[in-house]
C-alpha cells in the first residue's frame, strides 16, 4: 500500500542505502530501528564509551541517512504530492554519483560515516536538492532559526541559514551519516575505534548513492519515516 504523503510536520530529502545492503542492515541495527521505524535487533559493538541506546538517542529519531536537504515545512499551498513529484523529477534528471568509500570519523564530536576522499558528484547532487526544491519550503520561523543558528556559525553558514534554511549547505556541505550524539574527544576516539570494527563488513566495498529518498517527520519526537525512494538516472 502506498504511503500517505500528507499529515507530516516536515519533510527531508536523504540518501539512505537500499534495504538488503550490508550498510543498511548495520545502520538499522546500530540505531535499533529500520527506515520505517520498526525495531530491529541491536548491533553489538564492544568498546563503546557509553551504552548504545544513549549514544544513538538523537540519531535514531532521524534514521540512518545522509542529509541532502534538511527537514523543512512545506510552503503555503504546497502538498506532499507536489514535493514528491519535484523530487522524482530531480532524480530522473541526475545521474547516480560515483560510489563512495566511507570510513568512521569524528566530526566535531559527532561520530559518523563520511567519505575518505572528496566527493564532488555527491556535493553537486546535494546542492541541486537544496536549490531546486527550495521553492517548496516554508520560511524558517524565529524558533527554527534559533535552533539551527547560534554563535558557532561563521558568516557563510549564517548567510546559508537565512537563504536556504540550513547552515551546512553548498560550500559548507559534507556528506556524513551520523552515528552518535556529540561526545568528548576521548569518548569520540573510543567510539570511532569500536564502530570502525562493527561497520567493517560494509566499509570494505564502495557505497552506491542510487536514490533520492523522501522522508516525513510526523512530529512529536516520533521517528522520521521513508515515504518514497526515487532512483537516480
Amino acid at each position: 500500500m502506498a504511503q500517505n504523503l500528507d499529515g507530516f510536520e516536515r519533510y527531508a530529502v536523504y540518501f539512505a542505502p537500499r534495504e538488503g545492503a550490508t550498510l543498511a542492515d548495520l545502520g538499522a541495527r546500530w540505531l535499533g530501528r529500520d527506515e520505517s521505524g520498526a525495531p530491529v535487533a541491536p548491533l553489538d559493538a564492544p568498546g563503546l564509551p557509553a551504552p548504545r541506546a544513549a549514544l544513538v538517542r538523537d540519531a535514531a529519531r532521524y534514521g540512518f541517512h545522509a542529509t541532502l536537504k534538511a527537514p523543512f515545512r512545506l510552503a503555503e499551498g504546497v502538498v506532499g504530492a507536489d514535493l514528491d513529484h519535484a523530487v522524482a523529477a530531480l532524480a530522473r534528471a541526475r545521474r547516480s554519483p560515483s560510489s563512495l568509500r566511507l570510513g568512521v570519523a569524528s566530526l566535531g564530536g559527532f561520530v559518523a560515516l563520511s567519505p575518505s576522499a572528496s566527493a564532488p558528484e555527491v556535493e553537486a547532487l546535494a546542492a541541486a536538492c537544496v536549490i531546486e526544491l527550495d521553492g517548496l519550503r516554508a520560511p524558517l520561523t524565529a524558533g527554527e532559526a534559533a535552533r539551527r543558528g547560534g554563535a558557532g556559525l561563521d558568516a557563510v553558514e549564517a548567510a546559508n541559514l537565512v537563504r536556504w534554511g540550513y547552515p551546512y549547505v553548498l560550500s559548507r556541505f559534507r556528506f556524513h551519516m551520523t552515528l552518535t550524539t556529540r561526545l568528548s574527544p576521548t569518548e569520540a576516539a573510543q567510539a570511532v575505534e569500536a564502530l570502525s570494527a562493527a561497520f567493517a563488513p560494509a566499509l570494505d566495498a564502495p557505497v552506491a548513492v542510487e536514490d533520492l529518498c523522501l522522508f516525513g517527520d510526523p512530529g512529536g519526537g516520533a521517528p522520521l519515516r521513508l515515504l518514497r525512494r526515487h532512483p537516480l538516472a
